[in-house]
């Protein structure tokens, strides 16, 4: 007898856009086997997230984002206002049960997966009341902290607990990590985030087109470009509008760049982690030396604003592009040499081969995306499965490893500054000419879009509604939804001095993951 998923699966529409996205809606009983069926064929879920659309249907909607061999499965699902429940998929995908209770935090939709403590919600607002309903008051919004979270209980009288965070050392952002150890070897690892949980969501809403923009590249600033992009793509759905060729190669351009800041300044911060202070102190000058290179010839060091709606907020003229190439020729050699520095040091080799390991099966079971991911045989880039123009002219050549260790997610952000440099030189070679932007007119646009964007870290996703020219519903998605529970496995047996080290190798958002 067929999977009834599979026929509900196919009544899906295609949206006529650039991106492979089909949508179509699910019944309550479909959710979990449409999930299942998915999975089956090697598909894993990008987001989660929920809308209150009381005053339009007969409920809540729950959407859910697929990726598949085909592109984006969007899936919705009307949920009972009096039941406010749905099914879960967290024991098909491990990384929908934060997102699930994520869900019931902001919109009050319990999904049926066992686990009732608060995720995003610290004390802020009270636990009867949900943000991302239409009838929320905000009055209520306190600073208070949250001191009686339910952390899993250590298994053995012999275990110790060790409490870090979320006030660290370094000037990072903010996160809490609860270890038990025996001895120094970690037996379990809990996080807990939502410390930097800013309402992006609610205060998305009612933004008009360039409010919007100047938000969502804000979300997490080290991934600017991506989260300004993917919104950008969104937009750009919903108003059917073509962007300037020229633009479409800054914005790769842009992209590039900023995947490069963040794999040199990760590389030195590994070292550093590793004891080997001369990596932290060259890598961060090769950074510093790429970003005053963006101030000037882009007009912002973190890219900040440069990727909008219609196309991009700047240009490069004949003298700029010369010293870019110029820049981008010496940077590789630099690089190349420390590469060979550090080949050589036995004592970081030490540290990061067989450290925080990730295997290749448990990689797929958990979805890893990005680096992590294909440090750990997961050969996917969506920079080359579903390439946006022009990638699928300069063809990315990806960078992979099966080892899954420290030293493998090293290795791919070795393979992929390469990489960068070499379609920054590519694209800088090839600009074509034009007009960078075309504003679009959206003062009476309604309608749904989606935006996805191989980032640095990986995938960002974005889900945008809009009504009468105004966002009236959005979803980012960083990556890091889904690599934080990898981290808490990747330590396990482990020493606890080893994690400052793995937690590097992965470098996930905190500010992307709690919105």
């Amino acid at each position: 007898m067929p999977n009834p998923a599979l026929r509900v699966l196919t009544d899906f529409r295609q949206w006529g856009t650039t991106l492979p996205v089909w949508s179509g809606r699910l019944c309550k009983e479909y959710w979990l086997l449409a999930a299942e069926n998915i999975h089956a064929q090697g598909g894993r879920l990008l987001a989660l997230w929920g809308e209150d659309r009381r005053t339009e249907e007969p409920g809540y909607l729950v959407h859910a984002a697929f990726l598949s061999e085909t592109g984006i499965v969007h899936t919705e699902m009307i949920v009972d206002p009096a039941a406010a429940s749905c099914p879960s998929l967290a024991a098909v995908f491990p990384g929908a049960l934060r997102m699930e209770r994520a869900l019931y935090d902001l919109l009050g939709i319990r999904a049926g997966n066992g686990d009732t403590r608060p995720w995003l919600r610290h004390a802020a607002w009270p636990a009867d009341q949900f943000p991302l309903r239409t009838d929320f008051c905000a009055d209520n919004l306190t600073t208070a902290g949250d001191g009686d979270y339910a952390f899993v209980s250590a298994a053995s009288p012999d275990a110790h607990e060790i409490p870090v965070g979320p006030i660290h050392a370094g000037i990072i952002e903010p996160g809490h990590f609860r270890f038990q150890v025996l001895g120094e070897e970690i037996l379990h690892l809990e996080e807990r985030f939502g410390y930097t949980h800013k309402g992006v969501e609610r205060l998305l809403q009612g933004l008009d087109v360039d409010a919007g923009a100047r938000l969502a590249g804000r979300i997490s600033g080290d991934s600017t470009v991506a989260y300004a992009w993917s919104y950008a793509q969104a937009v750009e759905q919903i108003a059917a509008m073509q962007v300037p060729e020229r633009a479409q190669w800054l914005r790769v351009l842009c992209l590039e760049r900023e995947r490069l800041a963040n794999h040199l300044g990760d590389i030195g911060a590994i070292g550093n982690d590793a004891g080997l202070a001369f990596a932290l102190t060259q890598f961060q000058a090769l950074k510093e030396d790429l970003l005053r290179e963006n101030q000037r010839y882009i007009g912002h060091r973190y890219l900040m604003d440069r990727v909008l709606p219609g196309g991009v907020g700047f240009d490069l003229t004949a003298v700029a592009v010369a010293a870019l190439r110029s820049a981008g020729q010496a940077l590789g050699t630099a690089v190349g040499r420390l590469q060979e520095i550090l080949a050589e040091h036995g004592g970081l080799r030490d540290r990061v081969v067989r450290l925080g390991i990730i295997s290749p099966e448990r990689a797929a079971h958990l979805g890893l995306m990005g680096v992590a991911g294909r440090a750990s045989g997961q050969p996917w880039d969506q920079r080359i499965q579903f390439p946006q123009p022009p990638y699928d002219q300069i063809q990315v050549r990806m960078a992979t490893a099966t080892e899954g260790d420290v030293a493998a997610r090293m290795a791919v952000r070795f393979l992929e500054i390469f990489e960068s440099l070499r379609l920054q030189e590519e694209i800088l070679r090839n600009l074509p000419g034009g007009n960078v932007c075309q504003p679009p007119d959206l003062r009476d646009a309604a309608g749904e879009g989606v935006g996805w964007v191989e980032g640095w870290r990986g995938e960002v996703f974005f889900w945008l509604r809009m009504e009468q020219g105004r966002i009236r519903r959005c979803h980012p998605q960083d990556p890091s939804w889904t690599l934080w529970p990898a981290l808490e496995e990747a330590v396990l047996r482990d020493i606890v001095a080893d994690f400052p080290l793995i937690n590097k190798s992965f470098n996930l958002s905190y500010s992307g993951h709690d919105l």
